[in-house]
């Protein structure tokens, strides 16, 4: 039997509203996509058409030598 496949469905303004809050939270790609019933590439490809960062990492501040 094959497989279904999925049917593609446009973004709305809530799903953008959602995304946005929840990588400003610092919420992993993969979990958001969970959250929106969509796949991590999407909620990847979707952030960086939006300009959101999903950069977790906080860099560290080294002290000078002097």
């Amino acid at each position: 039997m094959a497989k279904k496949r999925a049917k593609r469905r446009g973004w709305t303004s809530k799903d953008v509203r959602e995304l946005k809050s929840q990588a400003r939270a610092r919420t992993p790609a993969r979990e958001i996509g969970r959250k929106l019933g969509r796949t991590e590439g999407a909620v990847r490809q979707k952030a960086y058409a939006e300009g959101v960062s999903f950069n977790s990492r906080t860099r560290a501040r080294r002290k000078r030598r002097k």
